[in-house]
């Protein structure tokens, strides 16, 4: 890490935490990431959005199409965008292979993917 991130984390201005050890917090005055949350589970979800206070902002992202739980469908972030969609305040951005910045076949590695669930989805 550069020597601003070494000094930031040295004083605390920079914290990174498991979500384990989220439980019983309040995040005041805070810039909260949860990364890679689409292997939450709706309860994991829940306790991390409980815990941001007053003039927080939180930024949660990841990857629907990626979820390693052993049931899709119980993903707390593929839950809490159904849950929580109405609620004036919180957005909702949905990126595509157009956003890809790796290797122009990673591109479409996605786009034969989603062929390939649009056809399983017809299926069934």
């Amino acid at each position: 890490p550069s020597e601003k991130f070494q000094k930031y984390m040295e004083r605390g201005i920079i914290e990174i935490a498991p979500l384990a050890y989220m439980r019983g917090r309040t995040l005041n005055n805070s810039f909260i990431i949860l990364d890679d949350a689409q292997n939450t589970t709706l309860g994991q979800m829940k306790m991390f959005l409980t815990r941001f206070g007053f003039g927080s902002k939180v930024i949660i992202n990841g990857d629907i199409t990626q979820v390693d739980l052993p049931l899709k469908e119980h993903s707390g972030l593929i839950r809490v965008a159904k849950i929580l969609k109405k609620i004036k305040g919180i957005e909702f951005i949905y990126l595509n292979d157009r956003d890809v910045v790796r290797h122009r076949l990673v591109q479409e590695i996605i786009r034969a993917y989603e062929r390939e669930d649009l056809r399983n989805q017809e299926r069934e």
